[in-house]
């Protein structure tokens, strides 16, 4: 991930109610977002259309208490599509590129992502995109309780 990536992404604002998913914009975000575990994902044409991250990035701090993170046979995977991008269409190719590149990094491994459950497009998309819900549970986001869904894909 480059700075000027991370500084674009960390100013993205999700509409209500996945405004959970929109970062504030500060120097500590775009150091996360440039941590190594992210990558920018860009179309055809070469525009910035998200990103896609792996490893404890990828985590919820409430699913280690629900003891998700256990099994290493699975690879931590998060996404973020341009706000302005969701909603169209778009999300099951988007889903199935970032799971290519996660593959060919690490083709042994299964895929774990975690969705919070308000978000019924996204899951429509990981389960057509081949994931299967494992578990619920909650963790804290912003100072409030949200529900978060597990979902694991072994095969692509």
């Amino acid at each position: 991930m480059k700075r000027e990536d991370a500084i674009v992404i960390a100013t993205w604002r999700y509409p209500e109610p996945y405004d959970l998913y929109s970062m504030d914009g500060s120097e500590e975000d775009i150091a996360d977002l440039m941590n190594g575990d992210y990558v920018s994902a860009r179309d055809a044409e070469g525009s910035l259309i998200g990103f896609y991250c792996t490893g404890i990035s990828a985590r919820v701090p409430g699913g280690y208490d629900a003891g998700i993170y256990e099994d290493d046979s699975l690879v931590d995977f998060g996404l973020g599509m341009k706000p302005e991008l969701t909603g169209q269409g778009h999300g099951i190719r988007f889903v199935e590129e970032g799971i290519a590149y996660v593959k060919r990094s690490l083709p042994e491994k299964g895929v774990r992502l975690v969705v919070a459950t308000f978000n019924q497009r996204a899951i429509r998309t990981y389960e057509n995109a081949g994931f299967k819900q494992t578990c619920v549970f909650t963790s804290q986001v912003h100072g409030q309780e949200t529900e978060f869904a597990c979902m694991i894909q072994r095969e692509t």
